[in-house]
């Protein structure tokens, strides 16, 4: 699941729209809006971050209701910050024997 989010959050447009569901649920429509592409475009980017269960789907009628699932952006966070901490050792540990070497 790490790979579909990451690639989910690649792109500024799927980004932009988790920042508005940060706000709170919406519709489709609305999400779509704001953006100078189609709403069939804007259609394919949610797909995306549905598959990447970062965009919860839910159905009133005919209307789509978006929600955010941060769980995702929780497992990403997570898994960067170890790799953060890693490399931040392994670095530490360079530049001490770089600092020992005459």
């Amino acid at each position: 699941m790490l790979d579909e989010t990451l690639q989910a959050l690649a792109d500024p447009t799927r980004r932009a729209i988790l920042r508005r569901l940060s706000e709170g649920e919406a519709r489709v429509t609305e999400i779509a809006r704001p953006f100078a592409i189609s709403l069939n475009s804007v259609s394919k980017h949610i797909q995306m971050l549905e598959r990447a269960e970062l965009v919860r789907r839910r159905r009133e009628g005919r209307e789509h209701i978006l929600s955010l699932n941060p769980a995702p952006l929780d497992e990403a966070a997570a898994w960067i910050e170890g790799q953060r901490a890693l490399w931040k050792f392994r670095l530490g540990t360079l530049d001490a024997i770089l600092k020992e070497t005459p």
